[in-house]
């Protein structure tokens, strides 16, 4: 998806047009998220770009469109560019001996006196 989003529209309210433009990009990551994945792939990755024109977009993560999304329409921009392109992706495994997320380290029934 590679599009412009006009932020002022004739007619409508500035707001309706904002959640329409964050729907529209919702739907489009359900939408490559629903595809099948190739051979060897374990999920969908997407690359980002965000600008308020095409020539000024910069690489995104794509959990921050939304905040910049924000942060444009409270600037009172008139447009914004989105591009987001679906790609396969492939989880690496952990190293060995590096505690997950949530994983205090400590083991199972141990007890854990601290003062």
């Amino acid at each position: 998806m590679r599009k412009i989003f006009p932020l002022h529209v004739e007619g409508k309210n500035r707001d309706r047009v904002l959640e329409a433009v964050k729907h529209e990009i919702r739907k489009y990551i359900k939408r490559e998220r629903r595809r099948d994945l190739p051979e060897g792939a374990d999920f969908w990755d997407f690359d980002c770009q965000f600008g308020r024109t095409k020539e000024a977009a910069q690489v995104v993560h794509l959990s921050a469109l939304t905040g910049l999304i924000n942060e444009v329409a409270a600037e009172d921009g008139p447009q914004i560019y989105v591009e987001i392109l679906a790609k396969p992706g492939k989880r690496t495994p952990r190293p060995a001996g590096e505690a997950g997320q949530g994983d205090s380290g400590d083991e199972v029934g141990e007890d854990n006196d601290e003062v």
